[in-house]
């Protein structure tokens, strides 16, 4: 998880990866219940929310943390411009279902929507490990509650891309995949959780989150 303006979590969430935000410092991550680097080096810090040995970092913690959290920034920005650069594979993969990607299963491709995404049920991605998917959303992205983006005939959730332009919002028990490059927020509601990353420009709020790095 990385991100510019806060990272909030409702307990207990469950982050098997690192915690990065800024240029906010460590009054930005919330939630957390936070304990300091045992070698007092204020390095990193700890939560029971964040598996080990992953930790959470911050704008204010000791060199060399600010230089890496800056790079890491400047890495994130630049990774959702070169998503938002990309071109559509084809019309087939423009503006799919007008926005409202219901029961589909999608090939591996780059996707541009001119609207924001809704997503009301489950949405199957189909294609091989080596394949890659590109969601480019011009407004929000919404999955509905109890639903599943589920991966078949071998596709990973590290090729997976949403680059959007709005707010983020996963529903409650919803289970979602892929790295989400948001320009804005990304939200996750009670008890959903995510297989993949979420690098938001502003700020990420877990609700007892499960999100696992791929």
């Amino acid at each position: 998880i990385l991100a510019k303006t806060g990272v909030s979590t409702v307990p207990s969430s469950a982050v098997t990866g690192n915690v990065g935000l800024s240029p906010t410092a460590r009054i930005g991550l919330t939630g957390w219940s936070e304990t300091a680097a045992p070698d007092a080096s204020d390095i990193y810090s700890t939560s029971a929310q964040v598996v080990a040995p992953f930790k959470l970092y911050a704008a204010d913690y000791a060199p060399p943390t600010p230089t890496k959290l800056t790079t890491a920034v400047l890495s994130m920005q630049a990774a959702y411009t070169d998503a938002a650069g990309r071109t559509a594979t084809s019309a087939a993969t423009t503006n799919v279902g007008g926005g409202t990607l219901t029961s589909l299963t999608l090939v591996a491709g780059v996707y541009e929507w001119g609207t924001a995404v809704v997503i009301p049920t489950d949405l199957t991605l189909s294609g091989s490990a080596t394949d890659v998917w590109i969601f480019k959303v011009a407004g929000t992205l919404d999955m509905a509650a109890a639903k599943n983006v589920i991966l078949s005939n071998g596709a990973l959730p590290e090729n997976i891309f949403w680059q959007v332009s709005g707010a983020v919002t996963v529903g409650a028990n919803t289970h979602f995949a892929g790295n989400i490059l948001g320009q804005t927020s990304i939200t996750f509601g009670n008890l959903a959780s995510i297989n993949g990353r979420l690098l938001a420009q502003t700020a990420v709020s877990l609700g007892a989150t499960t999100v696992t790095v791929p």
